[in-house]
């Protein structure tokens, strides 16, 4: 392979930013690394995304104690990836009672967590730092909804002074995909549905129907937002252009896909051609090459008509990144 395999050779710390948005809403962003979201009210807290495992919560952990000694009493699981969820032990100690996740991304974690877990370890080494504390698959322990999309069967969580609704908006990164609104402060912690200036990860996306969720959280008229990845965005304004950056990713990468099968091209000549049109938009951002072979890979299945994403293995994953590199 020509190139190092996914982000096997990206080993440069990343700068940290924990940063107030409102009276109770926080985020931690780490130069397009995975952010987390930080909700803290009078009596709980709730953290949005865990990290990637115990040993690298402690730094989340150790901001928020800076500004509360309240119980991280929630954890929120915005979709099933190790990156996001495998941390979630490590809030036992802080007080968590409750892991909460979406019926969808509980079966996505019943169908495939496992081999998750052990394809993302190898793809990403440096966020998986102290992989030996994670004790095994993350479960949630609250379920929200019935895997339909929208408001019906939200949950809402009080933290004292502060209301945290959840909920499934529709498919996109996944197909689980779980959000928290803070409405009154019009906050919203979107996971991975949302990026900024940063890869925009769809090897599991439902790429059909991304545009539309999309579309559900702009209804919302946050004033910011938490992306699963770059900075958080402040002002109406700028969180349209985060959801506009993630809509362009998402639709150029399919209509390209859709035009590779099309013309019975191989993976490799799909990726040539879906270069053509992502490189000179998207090229320039962090973990841009990373993903874009799994995004080609998922976009060229989902084009041919494959609905359900096929699970990612470690064996597979390397097995498509020679396939591209040969």
């Amino acid at each position: 392979m020509s190139k190092a395999f996914a982000s096997q050779a990206d080993l440069e710390d990343k700068k940290t930013t924990f940063e107030q948005l409102s009276p109770h809403c926080w985020a931690y962003t780490a130069e397009g690394d995975p952010n987390s979201g930080v909700i803290i009210g009078e009596k709980f807290i709730m953290v949005s995304d865990a990290t990637a495992t115990p040993a690298m919560a402690q730094d989340l952990i150790k901001q928020i104690r800076k500004v509360s000694d309240k119980p991280i009493k929630y954890v929120l699981l915005t979709h099933y990836h190790a990156v996001r969820v495998l941390g979630a032990s490590a809030y036992l100690a802080e007080g968590a009672t409750e892991v909460i996740a979406s019926r969808g991304t509980y079966e996505l974690i019943v169908e495939r967590g496992a081999q998750d877990m052990q394809s993302e370890m190898e793809r990403f080494p440096r966020l998986f730092r102290g992989a030996d504390s994670v004790p095994g698959l993350t479960w949630p322990t609250l379920v929200v909804g019935d895997g339909k999309p929208g408001r019906q069967g939200s949950l809402e969580v009080d933290l004292g002074g502060v209301k945290v609704q959840i909920w499934h908006p529709g498919a996109g990164h996944t197909r689980g995909d779980t959000i928290a609104w803070v409405e009154e402060e019009k906050v919203l912690f979107s996971g991975d549905l949302v990026e900024y200036e940063a890869g925009v990860y769809t090897g599991d996306a439902q790429l059909e129907e991304w545009p539309a969720t999309l579309e559900a959280l702009r209804a919302l008229g946050a004033e910011y937002i938490v992306p699963g990845r770059g900075e958080a965005m402040k002002g109406n304004a700028d969180v349209n252009k985060a959801l506009d950056y993630t809509k362009r990713w998402v639709t150029t990468l399919f209509q390209a896909g859709k035009e590779a099968a099309a013309a019975g091209m191989d993976l490799k000549a799909a990726m040539a051609h879906t270069r053509k049109s992502m490189d000179p938009v998207f090229g320039h951002v962090f973990i841009y090459d990373h993903c874009l072979a799994f995004d080609v890979s998922r976009a060229y299945d989902e084009a041919k008509g494959i609905k359900n994403p096929r699970i990612w293995t470690a064996e597979r994953d390397k097995e498509m990144w020679s396939a591209l590199q040969a």
